[in-house]
């Protein structure tokens, strides 16, 4: 995505919003932190519009139809009819208007048939693409409501978390250890960080990045929690600025690039058999007669049909397919869908219940201890981020052992929220006497900031050989199929009253929690029809090798040897793409080591899917030839992905593939008889023996 930044001066369109402090930047623009009222909000959008971007919406009518007036065959036929009009009506005594009349007869029909495919095939796909559209979270009437980000207007209070899409430009007024992504803008691939008041000066506001407490719409968060204000909506933000310079989506795909290549064959292929053809006759015949004979088979050669059979196929596919619960948002994946013979998928919710169950609660010894449900229970509950179905587990499970009063019983102080790098998330409470944090994550990452561990209430060092003793359990938990979560706490906190990342240490682990995802009872059967069908599937998960490999041999994917992220790392391209002839699961994976596999894929021969739901799969959607997500998934999924299921299941995937190739086969026959037909038309047409007229 390239922008020309000379074009927008950023100082002039956010230097005063961006370094005023919180509370004059509210008194300036008279704006409430509870938000706009239902009536306020319509009056802002009946006056300043919905909020969309101008360059953004659907072409008209007449776009599609010149589109297809001026087809590259299409053009080819029009030069014809030029050239016949001076050899059939001006040279001969006695005008024939026969081929011209066929000629644009076909021209005609082609464009118009072509005209309402496309357009009613694009109509259908907005249509489908509607049913998953991306929402925001806004304070309305004093409430959080979801409402579609057209209808986000100017004063809207914006409710940001992990995974959230940036619906217009925002002033930020709350946040806590909020980073954005803004690659989609800048290209620069590191997070950004974004605070309430700035921490540079007017001067020093040059480009996009300095804005700190301005977050652009179009990008999305990668890790935290805020509150913004909407101060620009539609063609008015910094995206709708640039708009013209911005060229969105993937690269063209293999079958895009397919399809060009052979029209340009066949057109190269005609400009030079023409004057061939012509040379070759006007020895034996007239100049009217060969000429007329070598558009004849100009005629024969070019597929005149071949646009309209594509979009009709494609289109009539797309409905098909919404049928079997596969919504198409882009018409040229729907090749790509078929063709696919690579699935790359994440484990959880793909090949398990995507239900999980907190099964276990256990202490540095590996026996049941409710201390540990409580502080679990305190961490999920009061955090903010992006809820996830650990947290709403662990707070069911604590609900079920009459844990109710612990929310009236503690407030929240902070928060240090959830990021794929640390991989673990803090909560700070307070009981009205004493601060507690409280840290779970991955048992590794909390095993790197314990210097304590508590058993029964005695505190003391932790020594190797009790970190080998829980490395011991917690793998063991892993082989029986559990997700292991790592629980500590730290108490002598109360001087301190902002909390950072910084402050993660010396802390005092106290158990586990353990979760079991069971695998789907379809997931085994689903696999075996999609190797049957040519599909290989292969996993790549955040998840470790152990509870990988259980879920894995219980749905008949072969895990016998697994490939680590870090692995991974050390490994050129090659040496990775040895290992991907052989090896089918990879666990561990950061969201940068995933989209490297789905790119060595692609990049070696392959048509891969990429299955995900979360904001870790986008890179790997974007990387790969067709992104599969489904209508739960994050916005960020959402938006990176061509094909969206409605059910998070493989058996609906391998519907509409299965739905996909039966109408490529139906393009296939229908191309080959409508290709006969034109062949034998234009001999008919010239009356001649066709090829052996050129050498008898």
């Amino acid at each position: 995505m390239a922008v020309a930044k000379e074009e927008v001066n950023v100082n002039k369109m956010y230097g005063q919003e961006c370094i005023l402090k919180k509370e004059e930047f509210m008194e300036k623009y008279h704006v409430k932190e509870n938000g706009l009222t239902s009536s306020e909000a319509q009056e802002k959008i009946n006056k300043y519009g919905f909020n969309e971007i101008r360059q953004a919406k659907p072409k008209r009518w007449y776009n599609y139809f010149f589109e297809s007036l001026f087809s590259p065959f299409n053009c080819i036929l029009l030069g014809i009819v030029l050239i016949l009009i001076y050899t059939d009506i001006y040279l001969p005594e006695t005008p024939s208007y026969a081929n011209i009349l066929v000629i644009a007869i076909l021209v005609i029909t082609s464009t118009f048939l072509d005209f309402f495919e496309e357009y009613r095939s694009n109509k259908a796909a907005q249509a489908l693409q509607n049913i998953v559209a991306i929402t925001a979270n806004v304070l309305r009437d004093n409430k959080e409501v979801k409402i579609p980000v057209k209808d986000v207007t100017l004063g809207d209070v914006v409710l940001l978390s992990a995974g959230s899409m940036i619906p217009a430009d925002l002033r930020i007024i709350e946040a806590k250890d909020l980073y954005v992504g803004q690659s989609s803008l800048t290209g620069e691939s590191d997070s950004v960080k974004k605070v309430v008041n700035s921490e540079i000066s007017d001067n020093d506001l040059d480009s996009l990045a300095d804005l700190d407490t301005i977050c652009f719409m179009g990008t999305n968060v990668i890790s935290g929690s805020a509150k913004g204000i909407v101060i620009k909506t539609g063609d008015s933000t910094y995206f709708g600025k640039i708009a013209h310079t911005i060229s969105q989506g993937k690269p063209k795909t293999a079958f895009q690039k397919g399809i060009e290549k052979i029209s340009k064959l066949l057109i190269n292929f005609m400009l030079v058999l023409i004057p061939l053809i012509f040379l070759l006759n006007i020895f034996k015949h007239d100049i009217i007669t060969a000429f007329t004979f070598a558009v004849a088979i100009a005629i024969g050669i070019t597929p005149l049909l071949l646009p309209v059979i594509l979009s009709s196929s494609l289109s009539k596919g797309a409905v098909r397919m919404s049928k079997k619960k596969t919504i198409v948002k882009k018409l040229d994946s729907i090749q790509n869908f078929g063709a696919m013979n690579i699935l790359c998928t994440d484990k959880t919710g793909t090949l398990t219940e995507d239900k999980i169950v907190l099964e276990k609660y256990l202490d540095i010894k590996g026996d049941e201890d409710i201390r540990v449900l409580k502080h679990a229970f305190l961490n999920s509950y009061f955090q903010t981020g992006l809820k996830g179905n650990i947290d709403e587990a662990v707070i069911n499970r604590g609900l079920e052992n009459n844990m109710e009063n612990y929310k009236e019983k503690y407030k929240k102080v902070d928060e240090i929220p959830f990021d794929f790098s640390r991989r673990r998330l803090s909560v700070v409470v307070s009981d009205g006497t004493k601060k507690q944090m409280i840290t779970k994550g991955a048992v590794e990452e909390i095993l790197n900031i314990c210097s304590l561990v508590d058993y029964k209430g005695d505190v003391f060092p932790i020594t190797k050989e009790i970190k080998d003793n829980i490395q011991n359990i917690s793998k063991k938990l892993n082989e029986d199929g559990l997700r292991v979560v790592a629980v500590c706490q730290k108490n002598d906190i109360n001087n301190i009253d902002h909390f950072e990342v910084s402050d993660e240490k010396n802390m005092v682990l106290m158990g586990f929690i353990g979760f079991l995802d069971p695998p789907k009872e379809s997931a085994k059967v689903s696999i075996e029809r999609l190797n049957r069908s040519g599909i290989r599937v292969i996993v790549l998960t955040g998840d470790n090798a152990e509870v990988t490999r259980a879920v894995c041999n219980k749905v008949g994917i072969k895990s016998k040897k697994i490939i680590l992220g870090n692995q991974i790392d050390k490994l050129t391209d090659d040496a990775v793409l040895t290992l991907l002839k052989k090896v089918n699961v990879f666990a561990k994976l950061s969201p940068i080591q995933k989209a490297r596999i789905v790119r060595l894929l692609r990049d070696s021969g392959n048509t891969v899917g990429y299955m995900g739901d979360g904001i870790n799969d986008s890179p790997s959607l974007t990387n790969s030839d067709v992104g599969i997500s489904v209508d739960t998934a994050v916005d960020i999924a959402k938006e990176s992905a061509d094909i969206i299921l409605l059910e998070k299941d493989l058996n609906v995937l391998l519907d509409g593939v299965t739905e996909r190739k039966t109408y490529i086969c139906k393009f296939n026959e229908i191309y080959k008889t409508i290709n006969k037909f034109q062949f034998w038309r234009s001999c008919f047409c010239c009356n001649s023996k066709c090829f052996t007229t050129i050498f008898t």
